[in-house]
């Protein structure tokens, strides 16, 4: 199976895909590291952990655990894993690996980059999220009450080694919850991506390996490529965040508790669809496709009792939001999407409503 590369102006790091890939975790330590932590949940652990020691072999190494969850994604969790960390003697020749999904790789991925001001990571993604968007390009951080990931750092990783075996144990609800950034990306990217996703969900629920496979290499060239082109999300790399911006918002309304990120973003992703269609950039069949592409891999998490208004209000505190004007990522046709801040506030407002009643 391929590799691909990430090149920014700092640093330049493998992506790794290849089953079996966790058996090659000491291939990318450097050579003169110090002891390795190992940053990790208790259920992920569970079923890899022994991997993950034979891997390592003699290298001298911590675990620590995280909690787990999105209510747990705090500033106050990081700074309870760095506790650990000092006791157990990290340095600053010390080297995280983060081993888990997207909450864990994000929360690991920002210890590293303020523990004693920053150390390496590299990042074992165990949920389709994270392999397919969330352990790939540098982004790290923790949730506020106020919204996602407010508080974080860009920290590129050494290495990002992805093992689609390890999907075989994911729970059905969060692979799911992974396919719709695969569909994400076909929207924005690559349309033959979005019908494979469209007209093959019962191989794709099968995890029919060649499907898995190509699901996942797809999805880590197009990040890859647009990382490598804009680092820090100054230009272009705003377009991964189709769906995000809407739910981003459904997530911080309802607690962080209700929804996986993955069902978030598929409903974000209805909602730009609807408010692409209502300021009459994408045509009403593409329009149609993406809403049934992502009907079709649900259920969803009921939306009853969501006031649409309050939604609204979220989305000016998203991150991408800048000198008070929202940045929506929409579409214009499958496989290619537009950033505008120019939207009506009305149709924004409708788009909500829409996206609520579907």
């Amino acid at each position: 199976m391929p590799s691909y590369v990430v090149k920014t102006p700092h640093c330049t790091y493998p992506v790794l895909v290849e089953r079996g890939g966790l058996g090659k975790l000491r291939d990318y330590v450097p050579r003169r590291a110090g002891k390795v932590f190992v940053v990790s949940t208790q259920d992920v652990w569970e079923f890899y952990g022994g991997a993950v020691e034979a891997a390592l072999g003699a290298w001298p190494h911590e675990v620590i655990f995280f909690p787990g969850g999105e209510t747990r994604k705090r500033l106050a969790e990081v700074e309870a894993l760095a506790e650990q960390m000092v006791l157990k003697g990290a340095d600053r020749s010390s080297v995280v690996f983060a081993v888990g999904g997207g909450i864990l790789t994000d929360v690991a991925g920002f210890l590293a980059a303020i523990f004693m001001r920053g150390i390496p990571v590299i990042q074992v993604p165990t949920t389709l999220l994270a392999q397919v968007d969330a352990a790939v390009g540098g982004k790290t951080g923790v949730n506020l009450v106020a919204g996602k990931n407010l508080i974080g750092s860009f920290h590129q990783p050494l290495a990002v080694i992805i093992d689609p075996a390890v999907l075989d144990t994911l729970p059905e609800r969060e692979y799911r919850a992974g396919l719709f950034e695969i569909i994400k990306h076909g929207v924005i990217a690559d349309a033959d991506l979005f019908w494979l996703m469209r007209r093959e969900p019962k191989r794709v629920m099968s995890h029919a390996p060649d499907v898995v496979d190509r699901m996942i290499c797809d999805s880590v060239r197009i990040k890859a490529e647009v990382v490598s082109g804009d680092e820090k999300e100054e230009d272009r790399r705003r377009i991964l965040n189709f769906g995000h911006t809407f739910g981003h918002a459904l997530e911080a309304e309802t607690g962080y508790s209700k929804f996986l990120h993955g069902e978030a973003v598929a409903w974000g992703m209805k909602a730009a669809a609807a408010l692409g269609r209502l300021e009459e950039m994408l045509p009403a069949e593409d329009k149609q496709e993406i809403l049934a592409c992502v009907d079709s891999y649900g259920p969803f998490p009921p939306l009853h009792g969501i006031d649409p208004m309050r939604l609204a209000a979220r989305l000016k505190s998203d991150k991408k939001t800048v000198k008070g004007k929202i940045h929506f990522v929409l579409p214009e046709r499958i496989g290619a999407v537009r950033i505008t801040s120019n939207v009506d506030e009305r149709a924004v407002l409708a788009a909500i409503q829409e996206a609520l009643a579907c």
